[in-house]
């Protein structure tokens, strides 16, 4: 098996949502991907791209991926924040979400970010396990908010 980490780029959309649809799908919900191949599209790869990602592909098809953005604090400056990290199911165990969360300490430092900050739900322990292996922090004081506009 030779999986290759690189850069997404916009012809990798399509194949993107399909593997945030598969996401949702773990994360019990999947009726709540509503953003648009096109708005997507325009998100990563348009004018003013708000998000970057890494895919990892093996053979040619895209079987996991990272999406951040840059986040702003100001305690600690800019901050990598990951949005998803996903390696699908059949491929899970081989180490590609290492490959990925690698690659992502990397462009962290390149970029010379403070810090790569994410969520995880409660129940995933299967991340929560991978997390645990970086020695990552989990804090339990802060409630997630939001509203739609």
């Amino acid at each position: 098996m030779e999986v290759t980490i690189r850069r997404a780029v916009k012809q990798d959309c399509p194949r993107l949502l399909e593997l945030v649809h598969e996401l949702a799908v773990y994360e019990k919900a999947p009726n709540e991907v509503t953003v648009t191949l096109e708005h997507f599209e325009e998100s990563g790869f348009g004018k003013n791209p708000v998000w970057w990602a890494f895919v990892a592909e093996e053979d040619g098809i895209i079987q996991g991926f990272a999406l951040y953005y840059i986040r702003y604090s100001t305690w600690k400056g800019q901050r990598m924040y990951l949005e998803d990290i996903l390696v699908t199911e059949k491929m899970r165990g081989k180490g590609l979400g290492k490959l990925l969360f690698d690659r992502l300490i990397e462009e962290a430092k390149e970029k010379n970010l403070s810090a790569i900050v994410w969520q995880v739900l409660e129940w995933n322990e299967p991340a929560i396990n991978f997390y645990k292996k970086y020695n990552a922090s989990f804090d339990a004081e802060w409630v997630n908010c939001s509203i739609n506009v």
